[in-house]
């Protein structure tokens, strides 16, 4: 399992809207919507969320072990 909390928490702390990062990363509606369901996305995807923010990729998701 995926947790993007880190994610979320980040844009929140940079004051950014989660329609923002779409339009700064170029992704569409269907990863926009995977990542708000915890599921996973392409790690290209991944890297151009990374790079948006000048973060790692630990930064902004997490693997949920069970």
């Amino acid at each position: 399992m995926i947790s993007y909390s880190k994610l979320w928490k980040r844009l929140i702390d940079l004051k950014m809207k989660k329609s923002e990062l779409k339009e700064m990363t170029g992704m569409g509606s269907t990863t926009m919507t995977k990542l708000n369901n915890d599921e996973p996305v392409s790690m290209d995807v991944m890297i151009k969320i990374c790079l948006a923010l000048k973060c790692n990729i630990g930064d902004v998701m997490d693997v949920i072990y069970e």
